[in-house]
C-alpha cells in the first residue's frame, strides 16, 4: 500500500495512458464492426432482391438508406483521422 503511494507519480500516468489506449481500441473496434455490419446488410438486401423476396422499389429504398449510413460513417471516420493528424 505504501509502495503504491510512493510509485503513484510514475504509475498513475502510465495507467492513464493504458486506459486511453484501451478506449481508443474499443471505439475503433465498434466503428469497424458497424461498417462491416452495414456492408453485410447491403449484401443480404441484394440477395433478397435477387431471390425475388422484395420488390425493386423496396430494394432501392433500403439500399439508399444503407448507402447513406455507410457514407456518413466513412465521412465521420475521415473527419476523425484529419482531426487526429492535426
Amino acid at each position: 500500500m505504501f509502495l503504491d503511494l510512493l510509485l503513484l507519480p510514475v504509475t498513475g500516468p502510465i495507467g492513464g495512458l493504458i486506459w486511453i489506449g484501451e478506449k481508443i481500441q474499443e471505439r475503433a473496434d465498434i466503428e469497424y464492426d458497424e461498417a462491416e455490419n452495414l456492408h453485410k446488410l447491403l449484401l443480404s438486401l441484394q440477395l433478397s432482391y435477387d431471390m425475388g423476396n422484395i420488390s425493386e422499389e423496396e430494394f432501392e429504398i433500403q439500399e439508399e438508406e444503407l448507402l447513406l449510413k455507410i457514407q456518413a460513417l466513412e465521412e465521420e471516420e475521415a473527419e476523425n483521422q484529419s482531426e487526429s493528424s492535426l
